[in-house]
This record gives C-alpha cells, structure tokens and sequence, in this order.
C-alpha cells in the first residue's frame, strides 16, 4: 500500500493548516476554512491566525451527519470573495495543463478535489503509454485510447485523459455537473470529449450488453447518490455490481482501471478485494505463469492501493480517499 500527495510543483492549492475538525485552504489566492472530520488533532494555527487569513468559512446545515446530506450548509464571507474563479493545474508531466473554474456552492465542495492530482498524473502517464502504443491507422491518423469517466464530477480527471490524447466518454448523473466540466473543457483549450448525463450502473451495463470495451475506466463513485432519472446509489450495495460490469467492459489487455472511494468504511485491502473478485484476479496480481486456479484465469495484470492525501505545511498528513489501479 502507498500513500501519494499532490506535487509541491502545484502553486494553485495548499492545504495551510488542519485540525479541531477543519481545514484552512489556500484556492488560487483564496483561503478558506471547510469542515474535516478526519482532521481529528489540533490546530497548529491559532484560531485568530485562521480567521484572519480566510476569506470564507462553510457553516454545516441541518444536513450535517445525516447520509447523504452531511455537506450541506453556507458559505460565511469574512472578506471580499467571488462566486466563482478560477485556479490551473500544472502536472508533473509536460502536457498535463488544464484550468478549472471553482466556485461556492450550496455544499463544502469548491468544485475540485485537490488529493485526486496523484491520480490525475497516474490517468495521464496510462493514457499517454497507450497512446504511444497504438500508433497511427493507415491513413496516418492517431489511434486513441477510449477512456471512461464514471462519476466524473466537474471532470479534472476527464482533462487529463484527454490531454494524454484519449477519446473521452464524461459521465454523471447531475446535469449542472456535466455543464460545469464542459466549462472547464473549454477554460482548457481542449475539445471533443463525448457528454452523458445518465445513471452510471445503467449506463456500463448497456455497453457491456452492446460489447464495448475502453482501454480506460475511471470511477470515483460517492457513499450515496440519485442517478437523472431517481435511480439510487449507496455505495455498499452497488460497489461490487458495478466493478462486475467495469470488468466486462475495459479491454483485456493494455487497459487501466482507477477507482477511488470516499467513504470511511473502505480501507485499500477492501477496495483491493471487491476489485479482484469482480474482475477474478487470483494469486499475485502481477505478470504470472499459472493458467487455472478455481475455474478462474490468472492475468497478467498489475494491482495496487493505497490511499491519497494532503499535507499542510507543518507535515500533518490527512488522509482522505482510498485508490484501487489496475494495469494490464
């Protein structure tokens, strides 16, 4: 298991401080103060420190605690802030640039979730290989990778897919969400990702139904959720279901598979499991030689976990998702 963190390359986003349940961030040249409940040890910071460094603190509503609803709540202006702005990522890699808008919204969300740059660098360097590899048709046109974006909120991770030079399937079930991405898309000087608006479970179950496969699958589902038409999701029930189905979709060989889990009930050897039982992976998930084992094939594959993390600037380290990759 690894713990990554995003690049100290990236100048657009700090975590500064955590603590007492919260986060001080650092957003472009906005700070602000959002509620962490894995931020269990004291502030560095004093409390007059924080304040006067942020421009807005989210307030938790009546939501707070219940399933679903937990990051409802409000904004509270300390200083003058815009409704939107915008902030750019600059990867490790050279290619690996795009802008993304931010904004306040009527949940602690912002419209990024910084910790995800491990995977972002993680999506381009997959994509880019694949790309490579295929070459050109005969008519000298490059071969693109198809890659899908499941969950795929306002879609940085669907940039990075597409500035590797992947074909790009963008999926959620909120429309404003899709709108959103698209901005960014566009903010990016990118173009040509493919748009969907539908429940994600129905969605890879009609293509594994129609027989198409991607060469990459990106998931980054949440604990609850309601597809566009009052479809429900709670991860528990419909995790395993839906790798099952990513399994029959992503292409056997030279393929990737990143999923990533919020929830606090997940751990990286979970998430691991469900991930090998759905595409039944036995023994070592590394280039091996055994063709059978319990009526299931032993593939050459690569599998790791870990978790993804952010650490302020006296090196405590907040955890905050788990990931699952699968290579082969």
């Amino acid at each position: 298991m690894s713990i990554e963190y995003p690049g100290k390359f990236w100048k657009d986003y700090e975590l500064v401080d955590s603590g007492d349940g919260e986060k001080l961030e650092r957003f472009g040249n906005y700070y602000m103060i959002r509620p962490e409940p894995k931020a269990l040890w004291s502030k560095t910071l004093t409390a007059g420190e924080w304040e006067r460094a942020a421009h807005t603190r989210f307030r938790p509503g009546a939501g707070f605690g219940k399933a679903g609803k937990e990051d409802s709540g409000t904004w509270e202006r300390l200083k003058r802030t815009d409704d939107q702005w915008y902030i750019r990522y600059n990867g490790a890699q050279k290619g690996l640039d795009f802008t993304l808008r931010l904004g306040l919204t009527s949940f602690k969300h912002v419209g990024v979730f910084p910790e995800q740059a491990a995977n972002w660098e993680y999506i381009f360097r997959e994509t880019s290989a694949l790309v490579s590899k295929a070459g050109t048709d005969a008519e000298g046109r490059i071969i693109r990778p198809k890659v899908l974006n499941l969950f795929a909120y306002t879609g940085a991770a669907s940039l990075a897919a597409k500035a590797a030079g992947a074909d790009v399937t963008h999926l959620d079930s909120v429309r404003q969400v899709v709108t959103w991405a698209r901005g960014n898309m566009e903010s990016s000087r990118l173009d040509g990702i493919r748009w969907v608006v539908e429940d994600a479970l129905k969605f890879a179950r009609r293509e594994a139904r129609r027989g198409n496969v991607y060469q990459g699958i990106i998931l980054d589902p949440p604990a609850y959720g309601h597809g566009p038409d009052g479809e429900k999701w709670k991860l528990d029930e419909c995790l395993y279901d839906m790798m099952k189905c990513v399994s029959a979709i992503l292409a056997p060989k030279d393929s990737f598979m990143v999923l990533n889990l919020y929830s606090n009930g997940f751990s990286p050897l979970l998430g691991e499991t469900v991930v090998r039982e759905a595409f039944g992976l036995v023994g070592p998930v590394r280039p091996a030689a055994n063709p059978e084992h319990d009526g299931r094939q032993e593939q050459s594959a690569i599998l790791e976990s870990g978790e993804l993390a952010l650490s302020d600037r006296t090196g405590k380290a907040l955890p905050l998702s788990i990931f699952v990759r699968l290579k082969r």
